[in-house]
Parts: structure tokens; sequence; C-alpha cells
């Protein structure tokens, strides 16, 4: 049975005992009347081949109060596009598929970097922001979800759950955060308990009181890639096009949105999705990369809130980390003895290892260029410098779907 103590400065709603799914959702389509509610789905084309997609399909089959469905898809060819196109046909009424790699979203990225408002590489980041771009210009949404296609013990429950906070109108959340528990016969999740949830504690030790810090600290599951927020959330925030796209996404709502407006919920009793290799000695690849792009992206917002960078802060840091890291394998040993889960301790502390090199290069890379990789620009400043831009794009991704 979930707790129900509230952390920090974010409101957290529990997960107390076993609500029937029908009574949610029989609440969220008397929700709908008034919040239109659109899901986005970032998925590869490589989700569709395997069993978790095609439950997450047969699930989405049942949810009564959806508006809209927006697949946005990457890394596929016109036959696998076609193939995708025939498996979300009959999910939902209102589904669309939006083909990155088409010539027409092609077009429409090239006009956009011609226009100085570069949409960043191929990505989660760019896949995410074009599909909101898109519910934004069909206009059929005031509420948009988002979550993954690879949750292999998916239920539409994990989405009612989501879109509750932000839909119903007796409530005045405009940002939600999931959050749920990971585990097999051991602990999952390392990046966020190894890596996240250390680092941030040392750089509040390091530079003192931060809001932003406390702020980031009240997420139980910061990395979760499930969120929902009010349609003109979309339009103000600006997206990381890295690896860094959730911790970009709160960094966002953080600047756009007051902290009684945001909450993170409990989504699901234990989630299981493909696990990503360490990679400890590739930081172009797996855990590695997404923990360098999590640390510039930490970096650089602490940069923007005031603080100041050195080499020999920067190298605190790093040994700091390391001590709060081997800390906190401590703890989830006890954790994991208690709950009879089988535990690992040296590929935990080569883990931290790994996440201490991770530390180390983005500190690097912030002393050589402390702006990065720009945001991909909001919404509201690419509608600004073109302003025809959501019909060319409501009408792209219509014509590819035709």
């Amino acid at each position: 049975m979930s707790d129900f103590y509230q952390t920090g400065v974010v409101t957290t709603l529990h997960r107390l005992g076993q609500r029937r799914i029908e009574e949610l959702e029989d609440e969220l389509v008397r929700f709908s009347r008034q919040s239109l509610m659109a899901l986005v789905l970032p998925a590869l084309y490589s989700e569709f081949e395997t069993p978790a997609m095609g439950r997450i399909l047969e699930e989405l089959k049942k949810v009564p109060y959806l508006r809209q469905i927006v697949l946005t898809l990457g890394a596929a060819n016109a036959e696998q596009f076609a193939d995708a196109k025939s498996q979300l046909s009959g999910v939902h009424k209102n589904a669309r598929i939006i083909w990155n790699d088409g010539e027409r979203l092609q077009r429409l990225f090239r006009l956009l970097e011609e226009n100085q408002l570069a949409a960043g590489p191929a990505g989660k980041g760019r896949a995410c922001w074009i599909a909101y771009g898109y519910v934004l210009a069909s206009g059929q949404a005031r509420v948009i979800g988002l979550h993954d296609c690879d949750i292999v013990n998916y239920h539409r429950e994990l989405l009612a759950r989501l879109l509750y906070p932000v839909s119903n109108p007796n409530l005045d959340f405009e940002f939600c955060k999931g959050f749920y528990a990971r585990f097999t016969t051991k602990l999952h999740g390392r990046v966020t308990r190894l890596f996240v949830t250390p680092f941030v504690r040392t750089l509040e030790q390091i530079f003192g009181y931060s809001p932003f810090l406390v702020y980031f600290d009240s997420f139980r599951y910061p990395l979760a890639g499930e969120f929902a927020m009010h349609a003109e959330l979309a339009r103000v925030n600006r997206i990381p096009a890295d690896w860094g796209l959730e911790v970009g996404v709160l960094a966002e709502i953080y600047r756009n949105c007051a902290l009684k407006r945001i909450c993170q919920v409990d989504l699901i009793e234990n989630y299981e999705h493909k696990h990503q290799a360490l990679s400890g000695d590739d930081p172009q690849k797996g855990l590695m990369r997404m923990s360098v792009d999590i640390a510039k992206t930490m970096f650089r917002m602490l940069a923007a809130e005031g603080a100041v960078f050195s080499d020999g802060v920067l190298r605190t840091v790093q040994t700091k980390y390391v001590r709060t890291a081997e800390d906190t394998v401590t703890r989830y040993y006890a954790d994991a003895m208690i709950n009879g889960l089988e535990f690992d301790r040296h590929e935990e502390e080569v883990a931290v290892q790994a996440f201490a090199r991770a530390v180390a290069l983005a500190a690097e890379e912030i002393l050589h260029d402390p702006l990065g990789v720009p945001l991909i620009p909001n919404w509201n400043r690419v509608v600004a410098a073109l302003p025809d831009f959501f019909n060319q794009l409501e009408l792209a991704v219509e014509e590819d779907n035709a």
C-alpha cells in the first residue's frame, strides 16, 4: 500500500487502495465535455515490432474519453510508416501519425532552419515538440498527455490517472508528472536512483539553497516519460533536443507555471519497460549518453539561476557526487534486503563510477560551451515568425495520413 506523505514543494497524489478503472473513466468522460484531451505517443518504428506496442494499442481501444491520438513516428521508411498507420487505424477514430522522416515533415523542418528556428536533430525531443504543434494547430484539445511506447505491462489505468489531475475542473493543476516503482527480482531505474537524485542533492549541498533544486528534488521519478499538461503550456514551453528531455521539461514548467499548479501522481503498481545498457565506456550510447545530457541540462539550468561555475567547483561536484551516490547504494542495499530482492553491489558501484565520468564530461562541455545547443523554440515564437506554419503542419500531417 502506498504512503500518503507529501514531500517537497510539489503536490503528490498517491495510489491508495484499488479504485475501479470504470469509475475513473466515467469521471474523465464527464470532464472531457469541457477539457478535450489528446494523447501524444512518441515512438520509433522498431517499437511496433514489440509485444509492448501491441498491448498499448489494444488497451487504448478501450479508452472512451480521448478526443485525439497523435503518434509521432521516428526511424521509419515509407513501408514502415504505412505499416504503423495500418496498426493504428483501428485504435481511435481520430488517430494520426506524424511521419517525421517523410518528405512533407522534412520540408517543414528545413523551413524552420532557414528562419533560424531550428528544431534540432531527430530524436524524442523534436518528435514530441512537433506533435504538440500539431495538437495546437488542430485546436481539438485543451489537455495533452504523453507516455512512452515501450511499457511492457501497460494498462489504460496509467493514462486515466495521468490525465485526471489536469482535466478535473475542480482541481487547479496545469501540469502532472507520473511516478511509479520499478522493480522485478531486483531494483531498476539506475539513472534516477544512482545518478539524478544524488546529483541534485550534491548540487544543493555545494551551491546552497536553490528554489529550483528544491523543486526538482520534490519529484519522485523525474525521468518518468509520462506527463500531462494544459495545451497552453505546450505552446510556451521550450524543449531540449537531446536526452535531457524530461529534465528540460521540468525546468520549463518551473519557469512557466506556479508551483501550486504542479503535481505528481502514482500511476501504476509496478512499471516495466525496456532496459538500456550502461555503456560506461562510450558516452555516445545508452545510459552514459543520457546521464551526460542530463548533467549538462542541470548545470545550464543552475547557471540560468545565477550559479557561477569554475574548474575547481566542478571538480568538487564530481567528488561530492561519488560520496553521495555511494551512500545511496548503501540505502538501496538495505531496501533490497528487507524485500528479498537481488542486489549486486559491485554492479551498482560500477554504475556510480560511470555516472561520475558523465559528470566530468558534462563539466568539460559546460566550461567549453556554457550555452550549448539551443533549446527548440516555443510555439509562440514559431508562429510569430511564420504565421502560416500551423496551417502547413496540419496540412502535411493530413496528407500523409490520407
